[in-house]
């Protein structure tokens, strides 16, 4: 049976999304539609029982959490496309540390600029302007610390593209495009050269081009 990815319309599914199409595995995509509840029904909860996307579903084998199906891709599809986990137990040391900075650093204060700008009006609750500027003062931080380190580094866990690197594209493209705030990548020349990069990857532009949110 194929590979099935649950809600590849959002953010997060795309994580996986783009995991599975730089290593060229084959899989479907079936829409939970996160406005009418669907994700909160018994029969998606019986996949995800937090009722959050993605959830995967791999013939008998269920996983989700979209930095656990990235490392489950790359571990099991090693042999094929490019190796997103480094050659040696060092790469794979970096790639971990900095899937867990993009997770534990990054995504808190960018999650809270994509709720309170894109999606507060149709969530239904009021945009936090003092959150939005201490989330932005919070992301330019750990932007200035990405800057430095990516000056000496081509990706974040050395001279290859790995999943640390994918597992930043789905939301920072949010970043740049409708949350509109560019200027704290574009503003950076290393970051911004790093983004340039893993955003051109043609795995990232048909990932776009196949399930963007829709309007």
């Amino acid at each position: 049976m194929v590979l099935k990815v649950y809600g590849p319309h959002f953010a997060s599914p795309k994580r996986a999304l783009v995991t599975l199409i730089e290593k060229g595995v084959p899989f479907e995509t079936v829409p939970v539609d996160l406005m009418k509840g669907e994700h909160k029904q018994p029969a998606y909860l019986a996949l995800q029982p937090f009722g959050t996307v993605p959830a995967v579903v791999d013939g008998d084998y269920k996983i989700f959490e979209s930095r656990a199906v990235m490392r489950y891709v790359a571990e099991k599809y090693r042999s094929q496309g490019p190796d997103l986990l480094g050659k040696t137990v060092e790469d794979r040391g970096q790639v971990e540390q900095w899937l867990d900075v993009e997770s534990t650093t990054f995504h808190p204060p960018l999650l809270n600029l994509t709720l309170h700008i894109m999606f507060a009006s149709v969530m239904g609750f009021p945009s936090d302007e003092k959150l939005i500027k201490e989330s932005e003062e919070k992301l330019a931080a750990v932007l200035d610390v990405y800057e430095a380190h990516l000056s000496k580094s081509k990706y974040l866990a050395g001279d290859f593209v790995s999943l640390a690197d994918l597992a930043h594209l789905p939301f920072t493209d949010y970043l740049v495009g409708p949350i509109g705030k560019a200027y704290l990548i574009k503003d950076r020349k290393h970051v911004s050269a790093w983004w340039d990069d893993i955003s051109s990857r043609p795995a990232w532009k048909e990932t776009l081009e196949k399930y963007s949110l829709p309007a």
